[in-house]
């Protein structure tokens, strides 16, 4: 009987040095991290937070995108996550304990919303939504147990742009952290951290994978105390992220620059031509002139995203139904960032529920691709045209 076990099988090199040479990372897949000697064993925990201890701190593969991530936001360190929302929660978990208070975008991802009030206030965390135009105005609702400020710019569905460097001004002064979304405008657009921000998130399932089928989150900070404290909440809370995962983000990454300027000078054309068609009613888009908070994304954005909001003429839903049957092109979903259009629709009633949104009415939130860009707004000339005596003009 053979032995599943064979100690004349010679060991393999399986550190990074032993690869060859490649355009493409290696992927290391790993779930057991073997040791040299025993007291490299027991002490094994203080190779964190760079080093690898269990698959759940991570891979080779891991650290060198999470290296490249850093690079893009200027960061000393980057933690990944399994998902955006996975990153945003533990941003949360791991900067505020009870009897903290957290100051919260109203503009904010839903799902960030709901987990701060949902789960943080149930752990005696205080949450605070704040008006996301409020700028320096903020210092008004910072207490002594202030925490955290929660930003994200431009804000989720309505697109507000947040005067960050002055929120960021305020938050040094009385020595609260801050942390932002930085997800529609990517590295690339808007540099978070050079304009005073602590952690820098993204939904690195949107830019960075850049083809909708993977999810990934990423928090960057320069702070090392920070940043041991999120690779230690990573570990304790096994959110690892897997090794193939990190290969197709560390693959978006190499063509992010290309696909983001092509979709942005797309957006850009599409979002002049349907402001000046007559069923919209109104453009929420800021890389647009004219539209609410152009001058702040100007000022601060290197580049504008390929999202962008629209509202029309008022109408029942039974005209959005037909609207978006006529749709071929643009795919129905909930994502955006890929190289493929998305159209989304937010009802009245969903943006309602918000405490401060000047923005009343259905919502319809585009994501241009790379599609043709002619194409694309031919596609939605023409389903206006078939439908607008749905709408009242």
């Amino acid at each position: 009987m053979y032995s599943i076990v064979n100690s004349s099988i010679p060991h393999l090199d399986t550190s990074p040095r032993s690869a060859f040479a490649s355009l493409a990372p290696p992927v290391w897949r790993a779930s057991t991290v073997v040791f040299d000697s025993l007291d490299d064993f027991v002490n094994r925990r203080t190779r964190l937070p760079d080093g690898f201890s269990y698959g759940t701190t991570g891979t080779p593969t891991q650290r060198a995108l999470e290296t490249r991530i850093a690079e893009l936001d200027g960061a000393a360190h980057c933690v990944v996550f399994p998902s955006g929302q996975a990153a945003i929660c533990s941003a949360l978990l791991a900067l505020l304990k009870k009897g903290d208070h957290l100051l919260m975008t109203d503009a904010a991802y839903g799902l960030a919303k709901s987990f701060a009030v949902e789960r943080l206030q149930a752990l005696g965390i205080e949450v605070e939504f704040y008006p996301p135009r409020i700028g320096a105005g903020i210092e008004r609702l910072v207490r002594p147990n202030t925490r955290l400020i929660w930003l994200e710019s431009p804000g989720t569905v309505t697109m507000e742009v947040e005067d960050v460097p002055a929120i960021t001004a305020v938050a040094r002064t009385r020595g609260v952290l801050t942390a932002i979304d930085n997800t529609w405008a990517s590295p690339l657009g808007f540099a978070a951290l050079a304009h005073g921000v602590d952690l820098c998130i993204h939904a690195c399932t949107k830019y960075m994978g850049g083809h909708s089928d993977v999810l990934m989150g990423s928090i960057a900070t320069n702070d090392e105390g920070l940043y041991k404290s999120l690779r230690g909440l990573q570990s304790q809370m096994g959110l690892a992220v897997s090794p193939e995962d990190c290969f197709l983000v560390a693959r978006g990454l190499d063509t992010m620059q290309v696909r983001m300027e092509r979709q942005a000078t797309s957006a850009r054309l599409i979002a002049e031509r349907l402001a000046a068609h007559r069923l919209v009613r109104r453009m929420l888009f800021p890389a647009l002139p004219g539209a609410p908070d152009h001058a702040l994304w100007a000022r601060d954005f290197r580049q504008s995203g390929c999202v962008m909001s629209l509202q029309l003429a008022d109408g029942p839903y039974d005209a959005y139904r037909a609207l978006f049957g006529h749709l071929k092109l643009f795919s129905i979903g909930a994502s955006w960032g890929g190289v493929r259009s998305i159209a989304a629709f937010y009802p009245a009633e969903e943006l309602a529920k918000r405490n401060f949104c000047d923005v009343q009415g259905p919502v319809i939130r585009l994501s241009i691709g790379l599609d043709d860009p002619q194409a694309l707004l031919d596609e939605w000339l023409g389903a206006l045209s078939a439908c607008k005596t749905s709408f009242n003009l």
